[in-house]
Order: C-alpha cells, then sequence, then structure tokens
C-alpha cells in the first residue's frame, strides 16, 4: 500500500485588498491541495492601505464564504521560504495573469528552487474574467470614486469605500 503524504500549499501575496481574482485563485488552489494557508505579508515596502490585521480580517471573511474548513489565513514577515518551512507547506501558490506576471514569477519561482528544492512551486492561470483584475487597479478605481464592486467582494467595497472617506 502507498502511503499518501497531504500537500499544504501557502498562497502568499499582499491582498491589498482582496480581489475576487484572489479568491478564484484560493478556490482552484484548494483542488490541488489539501490544506491551503493564505499567508499574508506585511510587505510595509509596498505602502499597503490597509493595516495587516484589516487585510487578514478581510481575508478570512471572504474565505468564510467558501466554507471549506482546509483553508486557514496566517501573516508572515520573514522570507516566504522560511514562512513555507515554519508552516510545513511543500508547495507554493501563484497566479498568473499576463505574460507580464510570468516573467517575475519565473525568477522567483527559480530563487526559491534555489533556497530550498523541495519546495514545488504551481502556477495557475487566472480565469479569463479576473485577468485584468490587480489591487493596485481597485485601489486606484476605488480612490477616484470608481464603482470597484465588480473586482471585490461587498465586504471588501465596504471597507475601501470607508477608507477612502476619512
Amino acid at each position: 500500500m502507498v502511503e499518501i503524504k497531504a500537500r499544504t500549499g501557502v498562497y502568499p501575496g499582499t491582498f491589498d485588498p482582496v480581489t475576487n481574482g484572489h479568491m478564484d485563485i484560493i478556490s482552484r488552489a484548494t483542488k490541488v491541495v489539501d490544506h491551503l494557508i493564505v499567508g499574508i505579508a506585511v510587505n510595509a515596502g509596498k505602502e499597503p492601505l490597509f493595516s495587516l490585521a484589516e487585510r487578514v480580517a478581510m481575508v478570512e471573511a471572504d474565505i468564510a464564504s467558501l466554507a471549506n474548513p482546509n483553508i486557514t489565513v496566517k501573516p508572515f514577515d520573514n522570507l516566504l521560504m522560511d514562512f513555507v518551512g515554519d508552516v510545513g507547506a511543500n508547495v507554493i501558490i501563484r497566479g498568473l495573469r499576463a505574460v507580464s506576471d510570468f516573467e517575475y514569477e519565473f525568477q522567483m519561482a527559480g530563487m526559491n528552487s534555489r533556497l530550498n528544492p523541495a519546495i514545488e512551486t504551481v502556477f495557475l492561470m487566472a480565469s479569463d474574467r479576473h485577468q485584468f483584475i490587480s489591487s493596485r487597479f481597485v485601489k486606484e478605481i476605488g480612490l477616484l470614486g470608481g464603482d470597484i464592486r465588480h473586482f471585490v467582494s461587498p465586504a471588501v467595497a465596504s471597507h475601501m469605500k470607508a477608507k477612502f472617506a476619512k
């Protein structure tokens, strides 16, 4: 009899804010791994709109709608490969929207493989209806008063509206 080893994946990102594109990747990643950890990076260099606690809360609220007990959310502020090791994962999930994403992600996967060749990186192509969505564009549209309801959950849209009202 062959022993089946559980696959634990990490889907890392800033999630500032979490978009419908992120949620699509999260949902689809659960078909590839047995347990998915959504790793929310501190990433102060990107000057996030939302605090780490706010981003964690928004992702937790959005994944609750998936009703999947095999998804957890964890913040991290260290090297991704160290975080992956700390949580016992063996797969990194990355979403790709366009060719421009691929070049960066390809380089990152190569570096990560050098740091720990036991960890595999799996790329999931964004669904066609989500390929154009990016957190950066959603923030710009929201800041300028545009309608972001097609790109984020109602709860996230509400958080953004409140943030921009300040």
